[in-house]
């Protein structure tokens, strides 16, 4: 069995790298009728290929009180321009405050511990509860993307949400 490396926890979860053994959940979690249409949804292959890569981040979020999980995400970093781009992220349970949870966490890791300058995602415009998530976490909206994605729902918009260190730690000060 292949073992998990914690990368960062925050009060109720626990964040670790994903394992090829878990690759069958990340999907079943893509899949799922509340997260399809929000997230694209990845092989079997590409999420192994995405944990054994350099350039990126696939996490599993795992309850500390009994370790099931519940969530995940894919990161995307570029180090020498110091970008963290926030692909994918789903929960599974939903209306418990884990999303926003994770959320503060990620950006904390992505910040804080990675020194990262940029940190940005996309959504389609009827993500409602993640528009209203990053809008809470003082993402920037920096604009939309017109018809950017093809998918079996049509073309699709993509907003584009965004964070700077210094908008970050003046945030986390003010916060303070």
């Amino acid at each position: 069995m292949d073992e998990l490396e914690k990368i960062f926890e925050t009060e109720r979860l626990s964040v670790f790298e994903a394992v090829e053994f878990e690759i069958d959940r990340v999907i079943t979690m893509e899949e799922d009728p509340e997260n399809r249409d929000f997230i694209w949804q990845g092989t079997y292959e590409q999420h192994l290929e995405e944990i054994g890569s350099d350039s990126t981040y696939l996490l599993t979020f795992k309850k500390k009180e009994d370790d099931q999980l519940v969530g995940y995400c894919l990161i995307r970093f570029d180090k020498s321009s110091e970008v963290f781009e926030l692909r994918r992220i789903a929960i599974t349970e939903k209306g418990k405050g884990y999303g926003k949870e994770v959320m503060e966490g990620i950006l904390k890791f992505c910040f804080e511990n990675l020194k990262m300058n940029r940190f940005w995602l996309d959504v389609y415009p009827d993500n409602e509860i993640g528009i209203k998530l990053y809008t809470s976490l003082g993402l920037f909206h920096e604009g939309t993307h017109r018809q950017s994605y093809k998918s079996e729902r049509g073309y699709l918009d993509q907003m584009v949400f965004s964070m700077l260190k210094d908008e970050y730690f003046e945030r986390k000060q003010n916060a303070e």
